[in-house]
């Protein structure tokens, strides 16, 4: 799958289209959880949006329950 397929999906399931890569970044993290895409599929998606400048929010990182180091 690539951004353009992406899209597409995300058009079907929200009725409305986005070119910001920041919700596709999440609307692709949401179809991997769901287990509707496969992991080599969601990092090819994720390594092409944070290519076209998506990022994760920084209170993300903050409020993870995950340890940083």
């Amino acid at each position: 799958m690539d951004i353009r397929e992406l899209k597409g999906k995300f058009i079907q399931s929200r009725d409305y289209s986005t070119d910001d890569v920041n919700t596709l970044l999440d609307f692709a993290k949401r179809a991997y959880i769901l287990n509707e895409i496969g992991i080599k599929e969601y990092r090819v998606l994720v390594r092409e949006l944070e290519n076209l400048g998506a990022v994760i929010p920084e209170a993300a990182i903050e409020d993870s329950l995950i340890e940083h180091s």
